[in-house]
């Protein structure tokens, strides 16, 4: 194809927190640039959290190639997905749009980007088409998209303005209809949604999107030399569980599972790697106290970088995926595969699709502590188990397969541009 300029614009940026959102979209554009089929530039947003702001400098660079920048955004409206200083960002996301003038602009969250980006991208690029990866379900759930209902904590199968006053009811219900209207109304300015996961899609679908416009491309993860090895017929007693630690991703789940196993004199190892980042006091107390319960047999290893993901697989057996909520794709899941580790997933949502019961992995009932440990306890005692699953595991898309595919689509809007 003729080299696209495509902007990526996300709500972060790995160097700044390593969230899957952040290192997928960083990784499409990286491979985007190794492809040379196209000219990218990627825009993260940062805040106070995350680097001081700079006076006079919205705009910052964050790498060497001058294909990377972070937008600083001050105070945001999450329910709304609003700017709330609005004038500052509107005068550096024009100029950028201006200078760089894009035929693509993908987004992939609108957290900290905020749903004038699009009015903005139709006013000063009006050649490019608008491409959004719906990473998770922050656009139809105002409880920081996590589909759970409050304070109950179960799935949200079929949200509306009085359901989710129910569950917000400090937020009036007729202020989450009208931040459905404007959802409605400036959605309306995308030209291609993609979801990761057909679930997803489907959960877009039921909410009022409208199916044709929402393309499924499988998330990807970079293309290993040397997978680990899977080290022979042996005992897999080890378990481990990655990424950032919250409420949402069931890591209290998994420790009690650990306490069970512990208390059944289980032989098996449970090790938690991820960060507890920006978590409140009380749920830090709850994690502290699972973790003295459920040790020595589990412990929390810390925060990890990227590079040093495939030695922690190496590490363990079985990689847990416990979350209570109903995930997209997790990245841990496609690299936990690449890797050969056989997963142990919830039974909901997109970690259901990826895994396969009985055949690439096992799932359990989704916040069950005592169905974790016998789906644990049942790893651990049968080495023939690990094997067929370790044979059985799928095929993972790698970052060249999905910048081809991404490439396409951009491809298909710009001739369906140039037509009309």
């Amino acid at each position: 194809m003729t080299s696209a300029r495509v902007l990526y614009l996300c709500h972060g940026h790995p160097a700044l927190h390593p969230g899957g959102t952040e290192i997928f979209a960083h990784d499409l554009f990286s491979a985007m640039r190794a492809s040379g089929q196209a000219e990218p530039f990627f825009l993260g947003c940062a805040t106070r959290l995350h680097r001081p702001l700079r006076p006079g400098a919205v705009l910052q660079a964050i790498a060497p190639g001058g294909d990377e920048a972070l937008l600083s955004v001050g105070r945001f409206d999450r329910l709304m997905l609003a700017q709330t200083e609005l004038t500052a960002f509107a005068h550096a996301m024009s100029e950028l749009l201006t200078s760089f003038k894009p035929d693509i602009v993908h987004l992939h969250h609108l957290s900290l980007v905020g749903l004038e980006a699009l009015v903005l991208i139709r006013r000063h690029a009006p050649q490019a088409r608008i491409v959004m990866t719906l990473h998770d379900y922050h656009l139809i759930c105002a409880n920081d998209g996590l589909m759970l209902t409050c304070p109950e904590g179960g799935p949200c199968r079929q949200p509306s303005s009085d359901a989710c006053h129910r569950c917000l009811p400090e937020t009036p219900a007729t202020r989450h209809a009208l931040r459905r209207l404007r959802l409605n109304n400036l959605l309306s300015l995308v030209d291609q949604f993609i979801a990761p996961s057909a679930f997803l899609r489907e959960r877009y679908v039921d909410w009022g999107l409208g199916a044709e416009r929402i393309q499924v491309i499988a998330n990807a993860v970079p293309a290993e030399d040397a997978p680990i090895p899977s080290g022979g017929f042996r005992q897999r007693r080890t378990f481990g569980v990655f990424g950032n630690i919250a409420p949402h991703k069931g890591t209290l789940v998994a420790l009690e599972a650990a306490r069970r196993l512990a208390a059944a004199g289980v032989d098996f190892g449970l090790r938690i790697h991820g960060g507890l980042g920006f978590q409140p006091p009380e749920f830090r107390q709850a994690f502290a106290e699972a973790l003295t319960a459920a040790s020595p047999l589990a412990t929390h290893r810390g925060p990890y970088q990227r590079e040093e993901l495939p030695a922690l697989l190496a590490a363990v057996d079985w990689v847990v995926v416990p979350s209570v909520w109903w995930e997209n794709q997790p990245l841990v899941i496609l690299e936990a595969f690449r890797h050969g580790r056989p997963v142990i997933c919830s039974d909901l949502g997109g970690m259901a699709e990826a895994v396969q019961a009985g055949r690439d992995g096992l799932h359990f009932r989704a916040g069950d502590a005592a169905d974790l440990a016998e789906m644990m306890a049942r790893a651990a005692s049968d080495p023939d188990l690990w094997q067929d699953l370790h044979d059985r595991r799928p095929a993972v898309p790698t970052l060249e397969d999905a910048a081809q595919e991404h490439l396409a689509l951009y491809q298909e809007l710009m001739q369906r541009k140039d037509a009309a």
